[in-house]
């Protein structure tokens, strides 16, 4: 199981939400590439990269931040957040990001996601986030309709590299990550999935390693590693003894 550090980005900085609301932001760096390097350090294998802004807008906003983070790091980098065509699929792989990541676009149109699995294998992860049982859209500002198990499923035959699963009203709470609904997620589906939203200490990263075997690849960390509560090369070194 890889333990993954995120960085969001928003007005150019790197940042941290609670619970995915704008206006509840802490900055806890002015250098988003200083960030991406010093987890590259303590050993992170991928970078999770996140354009808030461009999640709200619909379109890319922090490139020049994620462009500069890709030349100075040499890990594999994941980048979500305002990518809802083709086109902008393109750019970004062609840029240096190894994976992009589909969230609202998976919701509102899942042809297209299809589509960009056909075209681009094993480069699209398909986001979902969840608040309740159900999906949210558009920068968690939207609720929409369905379950997050049956969004999940649509895509089982497309083939995507994995499933991003965040619980909203864990998100950046370090109240603990939600295992049952992590389980019933990987229980549910072949495709490989990683768990984010309320990682707050090691024990957190003890408890999601019993669905490694069930398909759990990895779980997506922030707010922690940024407050120190979670030390990420301890958790590193924890996920990757697990994996011998």
């Amino acid at each position: 199981m890889l333990v993954v550090p995120a960085i969001d980005l928003k007005g150019g900085r790197c940042v941290r939400l609670y619970q995915g609301q704008m206006d509840k932001e802490t900055v806890f760096s002015q250098d988003p590439v200083a960030m991406a390097r010093r987890w590259e350090a303590e050993g992170a294998e991928l970078l999770h990269l996140v354009d808030l802004d461009g999640a709200v807008s619909g379109q890319p906003v922090n490139k020049p931040e994620i462009e500069a983070i890709l030349k100075a790091v040499s890990v594999p980098v994941e980048l979500g957040g305002g990518i809802r065509d083709l086109a902008t699929i393109e750019e970004y792989l062609a840029l240096g990001v190894d994976r992009v990541i589909l969230g609202t676009i998976a919701c509102r149109e899942p042809e297209l996601v299809r589509e960009a699995c056909r075209l681009f294998p094993g480069r699209i992860v398909v986001g979902i986030d969840v608040r309740g049982e159900k999906v949210a859209v558009s920068g968690w500002v939207d609720t929409v309709e369905i379950h997050f198990l049956d969004l999940a499923k649509l895509f089982e035959e497309a083939g995507p590299r994995a499933i991003i699963f965040t619980d909203i009203s864990r998100d950046g709470t370090r109240s603990g990550v939600n295992v049952e609904k992590t389980r019933s997620l990987v229980e549910a589906v072949s495709i490989p999935v990683y768990a984010a939203g309320g990682v707050s200490t090691l024990e957190d990263i003890r408890q999601l390693l019993p669905l490694a075997s069930l398909g759990l690849e990895g779980v997506i960390t922030g707010r922690a590693i940024y407050t120190g509560s979670l030390d990420l090369r301890e958790a590193i070194a924890l996920a990757k003894k697990a994996r011998i």
